[in-house]
């Protein structure tokens, strides 16, 4: 995902050898709009998948443990493909690999949650290994002194992938509703399983389509006419790996990402089922979903607004003050109830917005040549994806949904505290 993304350095005449791109940034743009789509797709997925199964929220959490998981083990991997392939290749094999995890929730429906997650899991991998490989060509794939744009231009069809996604999962997958467990328990055996495969199988029509849609741009990218990267710098240049923690902003910047991503992506992963409250939203599931689809439009808005308003301020403020507005919004939500309560943690998307980019450029600050690496590290701190929502489901399934949320608003807590020590960073 960005959404989780930081471009790879390039030597300068990458870029100004580039001509007519046109056909390649309409490719690789509509990649970025794919991570956000299918990234998005998650939240709707949880608690359909919660329901047909009866899961736990731990148990549900799980899809969220496997996709994000994959981010820590594929990275290192998918740099050495890469390195192997060349970005290209590599950018198509990521490809292939996600269309396969598509393909995969068409026999999972009929064997079982295992297989689900199974899909996940690979699902991510091929996101992984397409992101390290595609991310790059944003920035050569045209005039060097127009590469900011164009990555935020990326960056705007990431977030519109994300937003559009929970709308459409909704009238696609949560359409009919699904039975409770209460309901459910009242049915012969035969009928419960007869039911569960039905509703389980609701996910396959749509990820086939994901699946053609991601062959069809592998082929599309395996066709392109691209300019050849090459790395600005070998790893011997770099230092050790073990000399990054001497840096105690990048440290800190590390634990920000973890819990920036674990805190985002808990949030989104029981906006349905706290908006189903009865003292929330008292919403169906199909409704719920056309919400979640505000939280993370907010996120797309709010990169807009913080553009304008960084120009003027220093980023460890903005990102203090997002912060401290997030924990107040998440504390109204969690003590709250009614349209306050549901709007307050929706506005929590808007506050966001700058929270990846401006913690990855805080942590980078001036490291040099360790640059890369640093990165490099950063990325796999992404892997708090996979253990925040699993801490809040263990929360939620002892005290309830809604005052779980004290789990993400402790993150935002974290992020405060970084934003606030480094309120100056830029200016030293």
């Amino acid at each position: 995902m960005e959404r989780y993304t930081q471009a790879a350095a390039l030597p300068p005449e990458a870029g100004a050898a580039a001509r007519n791109n046109t056909g390649p940034l309409v490719i690789i743009t509509l990649l970025f709009f794919m991570w956000g789509l299918l990234t998005s797709l998650n939240d709707v997925l949880i608690p359909h998948l919660k329901a047909v199964y009866t899961l736990t929220y731990v148990q549900a959490m799980l899809v969220q443990f496997c996709f994000f998981g994959a981010y820590l083990i594929v990275s290192i991997p998918a740099g050495m493909l890469i390195r192997r392939l060349g970005y290209q290749r590599g950018a198509v094999t990521g490809l292939v690999i996600a269309a396969l995890g598509c393909a995969l929730f068409y026999p999972a429906a009929t064997s079982g949650y295992g297989v689900f997650l199974c899909a996940f899991f690979v699902l991510a991998g091929g996101i992984t290994i397409l992101q390290v490989a595609a991310n790059p060509y944003v920035t050569v794939l045209g005039d060097p002194r127009t590469a900011s744009s164009r990555l935020t231009l990326t960056q705007a069809f990431n977030s519109l992938g994300t937003t559009v996604a929970p709308a459409l999962g909704g009238m696609l997958i949560l359409s009919k509703g699904v039975h409770s467990a209460d309901e459910l328990a009242r049915w012969p055996a035969a009928e419960q399983l007869a039911y569960r495969a039905m509703e389980a199988a609701s996910v396959q029509g749509p990820y086939l389509v994901l699946a053609g849609t991601l062959m069809l741009l592998a082929v599309l990218f395996a066709l392109a006419r691209l300019p050849k990267i090459v790395d600005a710098s070998g790893d011997d240049e770099q230092g050790k790996f073990s000399e990054l923690f001497a840096h105690k902003h990048l440290v800190l910047g590390t634990i920000g990402i973890f819990v920036y991503v674990g805190g985002e992506v808990s949030i989104g992963s029981f906006l349905i089922n706290f908006l189903e409250n009865p003292k929330i939203g008292s919403m169906t599931a199909a409704q719920a979903a056309s919400y979640v689809s505000l939280y993370w439009g907010g996120a797309m808005i709010g990169r807009f607004i913080g553009f304008a308003v960084m120009r003027r301020i220093s980023p460890g403020k903005a990102l203090a003050f997002n912060a401290a507005a997030s924990i107040a919004l998440i504390a109204t939500a969690a003590l709250g109830g009614g349209k306050l309560a549901m709007f307050a943690i929706l506005a929590v998307g808007l506050c966001n917005s700058i929270m990846f980019p401006t913690i990855f450029s805080m942590a980078l600050h001036k490291l040099g040549k360790q640059t890369g690496q640093a990165s490099g590290l950063l990325c796999m701190a992404i892997v708090g994806g996979a253990l925040v929502p699993f801490a809040q489901g263990a929360l939620a399934d002892t005290i309830g949904v809604q005052l779980s949320f004290v789990v993400p608003a402790a993150c935002y807590a974290f992020i405060l505290y970084f934003g606030l020590k480094y309120a100056n960073l830029h200016k030293t």
